[in-house]
């Protein structure tokens, strides 16, 4: 699940008065929840496929080589305790 910030008058579609807030076509906003679904959609696939290739016994370097990135920085992101993939 995706974590949001949230400030301290944010109230979210709540406030929103349909009196006084014109109506818009929500295509945008359908837009980037969809998007923002697929990015925590990519972001699973993509610690599931590192769990699965260290579970394969790919080391640090290789996932980092694959990420574009070091060792290191592919272990600090990924080499943690993950949590166990939720099915659909």
């Amino acid at each position: 699940m995706t974590k949001t910030k949230a400030g301290a008058g944010d109230q979210g579609l709540d406030t929103l008065d349909p009196g006084k807030t014109p109506a818009r076509d929500a295509v945008h906003f359908r837009r980037i929840i969809a998007a923002q679904k697929g990015v925590a959609a990519a972001e699973d696939e993509l610690r599931q496929a590192v769990a699965d290739a260290r579970a394969a016994g790919e080391s640090w370097t290789a996932i980092g080589a694959a990420l574009g990135t070091t060792r290191q920085a592919a272990y600090q992101r990924f080499g943690g305790r993950q949590p166990r993939r939720r099915s659909a």
